[in-house]
């Protein structure tokens, strides 16, 4: 009944939280570099991970809206180099609901004054559908005058109502486009858009389909498969909608690996933190020794030793995603192409949420074998330092 008593009253006049941070203070360097392991491993995790999403995320904002996009082409193997109109309009049957923008491509050199520039030319009749105009107004319709990309307006120096020469003909400047953001199957910087009554050739090489969503694009390109290729393979469809996904199954793999490698560096840190038990354990082996023979329990020891070893584990993982969060800050800021939404994505909450519960977990698992040793050994033998 004494015994009972006794260890009420430790418990009630010496928390095993004070007693914790009593013993860890004895030795604050070796404390520290326990901590430290942690904070490195914890660091490590967290900031892996929010690399791994906010370099998967950034590349997926990159691409635009590709994964919407299907694009078609004339089979060169087959020896054509063009799509004749019903080609186009089945296509547009097929993808009932999307915009369809058939394309003419050819290449020119464009002349303004003494200056000169070999350009992209496409022709199509919606501007529209594909490009956005920084200075000017994309035509509904485009029957007349010349759109310019950026590049081409600053090599030549020309703005909207200026004119252009192109092989031997003067197009007056209706739009200027504004700068390509992100990859796409036209590029406008160093284009120019004509009508597609201006070129020599008015068959069109290429179709783009602008499709709601991925799945929508996915059933498109395969609808152009099956029904323009019946008999033979007359076009290539690009579904660029796989390609994204290939990127995404790259990123995860990728950071499953990053994810590996910070999860060892805190294992080594767990380590270190049973090193650190041990030894606190073996230096206070008399005083755990009093306390047995007053009548503290074993879980009481076996708390103690698990709280010095939690609250290691706690302090290193707050102190770790805190890094993280700065080092995340810090590439947002230092990093033009890291976007804010890939930062704030809710994915890396989940990567800071894991790797503090992993740190805290680790350094508790590291403190169960000092601490069942030491709540085990026999008072009268702690006494006696045998």
């Amino acid at each position: 009944m004494s015994r009972r008593s006794g260890s009420t009253s430790f418990a009630d006049r010496s928390p095993s939280v004070l007693l914790a941070r009593r013993n860890l203070t004895r030795n604050r360097l070796r404390s520290g570099l326990a901590v430290l392991g942690i904070v490195i491993g914890v660091f490590a995790i967290a900031a892996l991970g929010i690399l791994g999403t906010v370099l998967e995320l950034t590349a997926t904002e990159s691409l635009g809206g590709l994964g919407d996009q299907v694009i078609v082409t004339p089979n060169a193997e087959t020896g054509s180099d063009s799509l004749d109109s019903r080609d186009v309009q089945q296509i547009e049957r097929i993808a009932t609901g999307a915009e369809v923008v058939p394309l003419v491509t050819g290449g020119a050199v464009v002349e303004r004054g003494e200056r000169r520039s070999f350009v992209t030319l496409y022709g199509t009749e919606e501007p529209a559908s594909l490009f956005v105009a920084a200075d000017g107004e994309l035509p509904e319709r485009h029957v007349r005058g010349a759109i310019v990309g950026s590049e081409v307006a600053d090599d030549l120096g020309v703005g909207v109502g200026r004119t252009l020469g192109i092989e031997g003909r003067q197009y007056r400047i209706v739009a200027v486009l504004e700068p390509a953001e992100g990859i796409s199957p036209v590029s406008p910087d160093g284009a120019v858009i004509l009508p597609p009554a201006a070129f020599v050739q008015e068959e069109v090489t290429q179709v783009i389909v602008q499709a709601d969503s991925g799945a929508e694009a996915a059933r498109i390109a395969g609808d152009v498969r099956s029904q323009l290729n019946a008999r033979e393979d007359r076009v290539d469809v690009f579904e660029l909608s796989s390609i994204i996904d290939q990127i995404g199954d790259f990123f995860d793999l990728l950071s499953a690996f990053l994810l590996a490698i910070g999860s060892i560096s805190l294992l080594v840190a767990g380590v270190s933190i049973l090193n650190v038990m041990l030894m606190s354990t073996s230096e206070r082996r008399e005083e755990i020794g009093v306390f047995r023979a007053v009548g503290v329990q074993k879980r009481d020891v076996m708390r103690m030793i698990l709280v010095e070893a939690t609250l290691l584990g706690v302090v290193g993982g707050l102190l770790g995603v805190a890094l993280a969060v700065a080092g995340t800050a810090v590439l947002y800021l230092l990093v033009a192409e890291v976007t804010l939404s890939a930062v704030l994505a809710a994915q890396n909450g989940f990567y800071l949420l894991v790797s503090f519960g992993f740190g805290v977990v680790v350094s508790l698992v590291s403190g169960l074998y000092p601490a069942w040793t030491a709540a085990n050994e026999r008072p009268v033998d702690a006494l006696r330092g045998s």
